[in-house]
């Protein structure tokens, strides 16, 4: 029997229960076309913090053409390396924990599963917050609702925060009920809508500042100012800051290189992907940035200042409906992120962990309350490009084993019945492979031990931290796997 016959029966005969469940099976309906692989990344980049981070990203560039340019290189990476893990979900229909056995063992795989698990509830509470503070921006344009919020305060947050913030968390517990079909339909409807706002977001801007412009008049004084604690080598416009950029860009998705195959197992062949992802990254991403960048000029021509957030743009709308529609819609938007970055891939991955007593939804809900029990402490708070950079380097050494090991070490080719057999291929060392492991540490200490940890390194070296993960864990994995075959070989000869 075939990879790709496999792939397609969703059903493992002989499976251990220890290692399979209906959410973990290979994928048997295959009905994500390029439309929804496309919304996939609408969902996921139009949002709050998606926008925050490209305005962001905006300052350091010190021009327009500058800031096309790094993330415009930027997207073309991601675009080759969302293809590189999409095409094995599509071969093999497994999700990400599951396909991480292949590299790191049947039982080691809980361990990149559960980091990416943690990862994921970081993010959900960080979106969570952004969604919640794009109602909270609504709400206080009314005086007592404004008192409120000054003068009324717990867990570290006003009270008003903590209301929106647990509407919010509830609102999304009720997308998934149905599954991931339900995702899907969500999705296919949250993406689109929000490009609808951030164009009116831009044109409305664009009017009231008198003009279109793709030429910033923001001062070199004020951009040094709003970058200086980023962590981000060079003055603005320089090319050591460009260089940033576009890394920061390609490490923002660094959650999702490990497991976009949770979705692309559900597109019907790699042709559909591919097309999903062209239009979906470098096509969208880029446009969504010029949206991002032209609205950035436009409110700092209209109110003196540079803002960051689109809920704080938003706030200061003359028109109330103006303000309620975009607070309304980035919410929603970013409620879409969340679902399928942050709840999709936690949900299998808790499942995988305990697939007898842990499915797809109590999964999920696991991540919510993790993300719920951050919130008092808010780790997502502060600089945009430091906090990606450091829940992002986390992840790189995951994602050079598990890519060494498909394409270069299996020339990707995997037994997906064997993903779910206790006493097959994968078990390694009593189901732990014990060199993917060495290799992950040894990435680790360069991707976040050592930038995040001493000063040992250049200061300049965290930005590029998920880089270094993927190259040196990757590296050390090729060569201690190529001599445990050469090994394994010499001794069957002999």
């Amino acid at each position: 029997m075939t990879t790709d016959t496999i792939a397609g029966t969703g059903s493992i005969p002989g499976a251990s229960p220890d290692l399979y469940n209906e959410d973990l099976a290979p994928a048997a309906v295959r009905n994500w076309g390029p439309f929804s692989i496309f919304n996939v990344w609408t969902s996921d980049v139009h949002s709050l913090w998606g926008y925050y981070l490209a305005a962001s990203l905006f300052l350091f560039c010190g021009g327009f053409l500058n800031f096309i340019i790094a993330i415009g290189i930027g997207s073309l990476i991601i675009f080759v390396l969302m293809n590189l893990i999409g095409y094995a979900g599509v071969k093999t229909g497994v999700p990400y924990p599951v396909l991480a056995r292949a590299s790191f063992g049947i039982w080691g795989a809980n361990v990149p599963a559960l980091v990416r698990a943690i990862v994921a509830c970081f993010w959900y509470g960080a979106q969570t917050a952004a969604a919640s503070g794009a109602i909270v921006a609504l709400l206080v344009r009314w005086p007592a609702f404004a008192d409120f919020h000054a003068n009324n305060h717990m867990l570290g947050h006003s009270t008003l925060d903590v209301i929106c913030f647990l509407v919010m968390w509830g609102l999304q517990l009720l997308i998934i009920q149905k599954g991931m079909e339900t995702v899907r339909r969500f999705q296919d409807w949250a993406g689109p809508a929000v490009w609808v706002m951030m164009l009116i977001l831009a044109i409305y801007l664009c009017v009231k500042a008198g003009s279109f412009s793709f030429v910033s008049d923001i001062p070199m004084d004020v951009l040094l100012d709003k970058t200086k604690d980023a962590g981000v080598p060079g003055t603005p416009g320089s090319f050591g800051a460009l260089a940033a950029v576009a890394a920061i860009w390609v490490t923002y998705f660094s959650a999702l290189y490990l497991n976009f195959c949770d979705f692309a197992r559900y597109a019907p062949d790699k042709a559909a992907l591919r097309k999903g992802n062209l239009w979906g990254l470098p096509v969208n991403l880029i446009l969504f940035s010029l949206v991002a960048g032209v609205t950035t000029i436009a409110a700092f021509d209209v109110y003196g200042e540079v803002l960051l957030h689109p809920d704080q743009i938003s706030a200061k709308f003359d028109s109330w409906f103006l303000a309620a529609l975009a607070a309304l819609t980035f919410a929603v938007a970013t409620l879409g992120i969340n679902v399928v970055a942050n709840f999709v891939s936690p949900a299998f991955d808790f499942s995988n962990v305990f697939p007898r007593k842990v499915d797809f939804k109590k999964g999920g809900y696991i991540a919510a309350v993790i993300a719920l029990l951050l919130y008092p402490f808010a780790p997502w708070e502060g600089s945009a490009a430091s906090f990606v950079n450091v829940i992002g380097a986390t992840m790189g050494p995951i994602f050079g084993i598990m890519m060494v090991d498909y394409y270069l070490i299996r020339k990707g080719e995997l037994d997906v019945v064997g993903l779910y057999m206790e006493d097959g291929e994968y078990r390694f060392q009593n189901g732990w492979h014990v060199n993917a492991f060495i290799a992950a540490a040894i990435g680790a200490v360069f991707s976040s031990i050592l930038p995040n940890f001493t000063n040992w390194l250049p200061a300049w070296w965290g930005v590029y931290g998920w880089f270094f993960g993927v190259a040196i864990a990757g590296a050390v994995y090729y060569v201690l796997r190529s001599a445990a075959l050469g090994s394994g070989a010499r001794t069957a000869r002999a």
